[in-house]
């Protein structure tokens, strides 16, 4: 299947979707919105269904890659609730590497997150992808599904468990020890708070994350590489009060914006996916983790 491009949408319909994405419109809002942008027949319903994920795209590195090694595991909740889950790649070589926590989007463990950490384990990191809709019995492969199900997460509850996965990852025996975390939306937005949560957090990538208050700005002692889209209007808008809290605090950060990318730029399976700031983003990160977390 061809994989369609942003420019192959009119701007506001890219707008709409970020909306959909992120629960703010229903389907029905989209398609209604939507439909004075159709043409021919690419229908709202055609341009929806265009915009949807497709997961072909996302496997980079293969499950089987003979460079890792990769699987579920699971480690207690903090909350009582039983265990969670997660996705665990780390290179095939023995040895220690330092650990990545990867945080989903707020769809879930799906495959492109399960990707990104089978990335990062052929850069020689052991990454751990926890996946909060375990208690809801897990990513259910199928993005409206997921979306619903997350909004029934209880957020406190959410956060509590993916902070567990840090731990849980910083204590395996092929983890140095020393971590950081790369998330993306809301993953963008638990990697913030995990550079909140943890003194010791070796470093943080957030890409298009909600920033954390000012006040707890100031707990953060990690350096952090901070990716923001271009068009993404709603945290570009952020940013301003963001830097300055970071500046206030003497936290180490650098900020990268995209030109002409949309919120989920780096996420391969949609058309808002650019390849040239995803690889640049991408290749920025590795560098950023390899400068912070490799003794």
């Amino acid at each position: 299947m061809e994989r369609k491009k942003a420019s192959d949408f009119p701007p506001e319909v890219m707008k709409l979707f970020d909306g959909y994405v992120h629960g703010w419109m229903s389907r029905r809002d989209f398609l209604d919105r939507a439909a004075k942008f159709a043409v021919g027949s690419f229908t709202a319903a055609a341009m929806l269904e265009s915009l949807r994920p497709n997961y072909a795209f996302a496997q980079q590195i293969a499950k089987d890659d003979k460079r890792i090694q990769a699987g579920y595991e699971t480690y207690a909740s903090p909350q009582g609730s039983g265990n969670m889950r997660g996705y665990l790649a780390r290179p095939a070589a023995a040895g220690k590497y330092p650990g990545v926590v990867v945080v989903h989007e707020n769809r879930g463990l799906n495959p492109y997150t399960e990707d990104v950490a089978r990335r990062l384990a052929t850069a020689n990191f052991v990454a751990f992808a926890p996946d909060a809709l375990t208690p809801l019995g897990g990513y259910p492969g199928d993005e409206e599904k997921a979306a619903a199900l997350f909004r029934q997460l209880d957020t406190p509850k959410r956060l509590e468990d993916m902070f567990a996965g840090a731990v849980y990852l910083k204590a395996r025996p092929e983890c140095t020890g020393k971590i950081g975390g790369v998330g993306f939306c809301n993953g963008g937005s638990v990697v913030n708070e995990m550079a909140v949560r943890f003194p010791d957090f070796g470093a943080g990538a957030p890409f298009y994350g909600t920033p954390p208050s000012a006040a707890d700005v100031a707990k953060i002692k990690a350096p952090l590489q901070i990716h923001f889209a271009d068009l993404d209007e709603r945290l570009t808008a952020a940013w301003p009060a963001f830097e300055t809290a970071l500046k206030a605090n003497g936290v180490r950060y650098e900020m990268f914006k995209y030109p002409g990318t949309y919120h989920g730029f780096h996420n391969d399976t949609t058309p808002r996916y650019d390849d040239g700031a995803a690889k640049l983003a991408w290749q920025r990160t590795i560098d950023f983790f390899n400068k912070n977390l490799r003794a």
